[in-house]
C-alpha cells in the first residue's frame, strides 16, 4: 500500500494522540504533531512526536511490550497506528515528560468518529 497518507508535505497538529497497550490502558500525549514529508524515490512518509511522561510509558510496559497509538487530527481525520517505532527519553523522575518520537513500521488504520470515541472510551488512563 503505497498512498496511505492523504497529506500534503506539512507538518500538522494533533488534536488527541493517545499510547495504547494491549489491556486497554492508556497514556495521553500531549503537545503531539506528525511531519509527512516526502522520503527517496519520491515516496510520502510520516513521523511524529509529543511530549510523555516517561514513568506512565514505563507502566505501560510493564504488562505489554507493544503500544499502539491512536490520532486524533480533527473532523474525520482519526487513525490507528498499530505498534509504531517508538524513540524515548530515558529520564525518570515523577513528573518529568520528554519528547517521544513514533515512526509507523505500517500503514495507519483510519477509523471513524464512533470507532475512534468507542475506543477512547474504553480506555483506562494513566
Amino acid at each position: 500500500m503505497n498512498d496511505w497518507i492523504p497529506f500534503e508535505n506539512a507538518t500538522y497538529l494533533v488534536e488527541k494522540a493517545l499510547l495504547v497497550a494491549n489491556d486497554n490502558t492508556a497514556v495521553l500525549l500531549e503537545s503531539t504533531s506528525i511531519e509527512v514529508y516526502t522520503g527517496r524515490g519520491g515516496k510520502k512518509r510520516l513521523k511524529g512526536s509529543g511530549l510523555i511522561q516517561n514513568t506512565l510509558m514505563v507502566a505501560l510496559l510493564e504488562d505489554s511490550d507493544d503500544l499502539d497509538l491512536i490520532l486524533d487530527l480533527g473532523g474525520e481525520f482519526k487513525y490507528l497506528m498499530k505498534t509504531p517505532k517508538i524513540t524515548a527519553g530515558k529520564f525518570f523522575l515523577p513528573n518529568v515528560k520528554s519528547r517521544l518520537r513514533f515512526d509507523p513500521i505500517a500503514p495507519w488504520k483510519q477509523i471513524s468518529a464512533t470507532e475512534f470515541a468507542k475506543r477512547v472510551d474504553a480506555l483506562k488512563l494513566l
